[in-house]
């Protein structure tokens, strides 16, 4: 079936298209055309006020997939993840069990040649992602991992993450981190500050964050490598990085949602607010934008973390921590938009995710494989049971009206369209 995307705004650092609006045209799985001509095609979408970028990918998916299941599930996540704008994902290895040897990565990636959303794995650094043993991490990266992390679990042991750094350099791998001191954080449920104490419960300081941060960085620089750090939540781990990139192989990223909520959401327990990192303060959350802005964040990520009912209708000291994001980061960035340029948001969440993990960029040119995502910034909608694609229902904005969403998604010869 011929498709014609007319009169989208492109939005590619890499095309020569870049900023201009045009009318696209997708035949069997490739971009057939684009110009300004009127062009025949099977389907039109009418795309005034819409922007046209390469493909969205995740940097880092929770799913449940495999051991976990009734959380989410290869199948549900991809429907999610298309519907939210996403044509490909790095999947966190936080399963059952954990994302540690050939056959694992096998399971996540064996669909992929048949689906519109790509599979991609993201290994454990050690087994069982509990921080005391590495992995076969060389076997892992010939079965197909792309980059290598204990996923939602820091890596707490210093001796251990030295030689992750010093093992992943045999082939020009990724650490990646998730930054938490995990004494400094027992037992916390929030952001420590004025609203936990009020609250009364135990604060996860942002001390925890910034220490573990430090830490990382002195040992990439002793021992060299590539590291990314993942979900930045405080003001001064933006400025830790600010500084540290100016002479290390060092990149990160944010949650979408991070930059917008701020711990005052946790005042009425609402358990669907409770996250890991914690929503922090007015000032991180600014912070957070000013290194979006400036190019300290090199990565947005949808911060998709699913968790079944039983595990949220609970004490809010009971709780799992995590929100469903794939379909609601486009939402995120429309109210990131009013602060940060489109053309800078969408590179973060396209164009710099690929780039981190050594993968092929995806190109809005003629002649070249449609990867592509169409997003709506002005679409008004609700996420609710009907359409929500999640196994999940942990969403702070669960059936509530937000703006922003993916109209339709091109790859691999397939294709997703709103009616």
């Amino acid at each position: 079936m011929k498709v014609l995307i007319q009169s989208a705004r492109i939005l590619d650092p890499n095309s020569p298209f870049h900023k201009k609006t045009r009318n696209v045209v997708i035949q069997n799985g490739r971009i057939a055309d684009i110009g300004e001509k009127n062009y025949q095609a099977d389907k039109v979408i009418k795309a005034e006020g819409m922007l046209l970028s390469p493909g969205w990918f995740d940097l880092g998916t929770g799913v449940g997939d495999p051991g976990f299941e009734y959380k989410e599930d290869l199948e549900s996540v991809a429907r999610a993840a298309a519907a939210g704008g996403f044509t490909e994902l790095a999947v966190l290895p936080n399963t059952q069990p954990a994302i540690q040897t050939k056959n694992d990565v096998t399971y996540l990636t064996q669909g992929n040649a048949g689906r519109l959303v790509q599979v991609h794995a993201l290994a454990a650094v050690t087994r069982n992602t509990k921080g005391e043993e590495l992995t076969e991490m060389i076997d892992l990266h010939q079965a197909g991992a792309i980059g290598f992390t204990d996923g939602l679990k820091t890596i707490w042991h210093t001796d251990i993450f030295l030689k992750a750094l010093q093992y992943l350099q045999k082939f020009n791998g990724v650490l990646i981190d998730h930054p938490e001191d995990i004494w400094l954080n027992m037992f916390g449920q929030m952001h420590e500050g004025i609203t936990s104490t009020e609250l009364g419960l135990k604060g996860m300081p942002a001390i925890a964050e910034e220490v573990a941060i430090s830490r990382n960085l002195k040992l990439l620089d002793y021992a060299g490598g590539k590291l990314h750090i993942s979900r930045l939540s405080t003001a001064r781990s933006v400025n830790l990085l600010r500084g540290a990139r100016k002479k290390l192989p060092v990149t990160c990223d944010v949650a979408a949602y991070q930059p917008l909520l701020n711990d005052a959401a946790l005042a009425s327990f609402d358990t669907n607010y409770k996250v890991n990192p914690p929503l922090r303060e007015k000032r991180d959350n600014e912070a957070l934008i000013k290194g979006l802005k400036d190019g300290t964040i090199d990565v947005i990520c949808s911060g998709h973390v699913p968790q079944d009912v039983e595990s949220k209708n609970v004490e809010f000291d009971h709780a799992e921590p995590g929100i469903i994001n794939l379909q609601t980061t486009g939402a995120n960035l429309t109210a990131l938009a009013e602060y940060v340029k489109w053309e800078v948001l969408i590179e973060k969440i396209s164009v710099a995710p690929r780039k981190v993990l050594g993968l092929e960029v995806p190109v809005i040119d003629v002649d070249a494989k449609a990867n592509l995502t169409l997003f709506d910034p002005e679409c008004q909608w609700t996420l609710d049971e009907k359409n929500n694609l999640s196994k999940s229902a942990n969403s702070p904005w669960f059936g509530k009206p937000i703006k922003g969403k993916a109209v339709a998604v091109f790859n691999n010869g397939r294709q997703k369209i709103d009616d």
